[in-house]
This record gives structure tokens, C-alpha cells and sequence, in this order.
């Protein structure tokens, strides 16, 4: 008994350094499923600010995007279906698709829209597109890492619409060039 505790002991501090959950040795199973397909991809125009008062060009990318899912399995054995979490990944990325995207709550950038047209300004640079070209995000900036968190609270609605329960956790990420991914994590607990 003594030589099992001190086992334990023992292959708990080596789990933990190695960054592996206590739920291995207990022979639990933490599940994911992970989504990355080639349909889930959106061009869209964009610009950021940052340092205060540097405002890039306008430029566009071609997104993609990756879901990773996590929690348990259901009475199907599956974490989610993969189906319906990649058909509602797929409707936001169209969405975006070949769109100038555009923060509303950045403090610098004022975007007014009106029944034909937004207008866009920074300090003295000033656009202006049809109404129909932009989309209108509840984002600080038009970063990867805000895109990727405004998709999952988009992804968390859409599953929602669909009659699915919200995972326990959701992480997911947006490229924009490829190999540069902004990503977001958020636990969603019972909701």
C-alpha cells in the first residue's frame, strides 16, 4: 500500500509537470473534437489601429478557421456533431465573405451607417461603402484574436438556434496569413 501512494505521489508530480490533468491518472477521458475544412474560409477587407493613434490601410486577407470543441460525450458518444457545428461554422464564415468588416466599438473609429451607406472615419482619414459591403461587428478592433471571439459567440448562437447545448468549452481560431492565428478559448460552463 505504501509503495501504490508513493506510485501515485510520484506520477502525479510528473503529470502535472508535464502539463497533464489529474483526470488521466484517475483513468477519466476528457474529449474533443476539432474541426479545420477547407469550406470554412471567408476573404474579407479590413483595417486595424493600434499604438494609439496608427491606423493601417485597407487590405484584405483570406481567413480561416479552425474549432476545436470540448466536453462530454453524449448519448450518441459524440462531444457534438460534427455536421451541425460544421454547417453553422460554415454560414458565419459566409457572413464575412467578401466584406470590409468593421468595429463599433473602437473608441477612435466612428462608424455611422445609414440606409444606403457607411461612413468610416479616423481622426482625418474618412470611407465610405455601401451598406451592403460592410458588415457592422461588435468588436474593439478587426483583429484575428476579436474576430475568432466574436465568431464563437456567434457559433454559441447558431448551436443554440439549432437545438444544441453550448459545449463546456470552445476554442477557436481565425488566420489570417497563413500560420498567423489569432485565437479565442471560453469556457462555457452549464450555460
Amino acid at each position: 500500500m505504501i509503495l501504490e501512494v508513493e506510485w501515485a505521489k510520484h506520477v502525479n508530480k510528473i503529470t502535472v509537470g508535464l502539463g497533464m490533468s489529474q483526470s488521466w491518472i484517475n483513468g477519466e477521458a476528457s474529449y474533443w473534437v476539432s474541426l479545420q475544412k477547407e469550406q470554412l474560409i471567408f476573404s474579407a477587407a479590413h483595417f486595424i489601429t493600434f499604438n494609439g493613434n496608427i491606423c493601417e490601410r485597407i487590405h484584405g486577407h483570406n481567413y480561416r478557421v479552425r474549432c476545436d470543441v470540448a466536453g462530454p460525450l453524449d448519448e450518441n458518444q459524440y462531444v457534438i456533431d460534427f455536421i451541425a457545428l460544421r454547417d453553422s461554422l460554415f454560414e458565419l464564415t459566409q457572413e464575412l465573405d467578401h466584406h470590409v468588416l468593421l468595429p463599433t466599438k473602437h473608441a477612435a473609429i466612428k462608424v455611422a451607417p445609414d440606409d444606403h451607406e457607411v461612413t468610416v472615419t479616423f481622426e482625418s482619414k474618412r470611407w465610405v461603402f455601401p451598406k451592403d459591403d460592410a458588415v457592422l461587428l461588435p468588436v474593439v478592433n478587426t483583429t484575428a484574436e476579436q474576430l475568432a471571439r466574436y465568431l464563437i459567440d456567434r457559433l454559441i448562437a447558431k448551436l443554440k438556434e439549432r437545438g444544441l447545448e453550448c459545449p463546456q468549452r470552445i476554442r477557436l481560431g481565425v488566420d489570417e496569413n497563413e500560420g498567423q492565428w489569432g485565437i479565442c478559448e471560453v469556457d462555457c460552463g452549464s450555460d
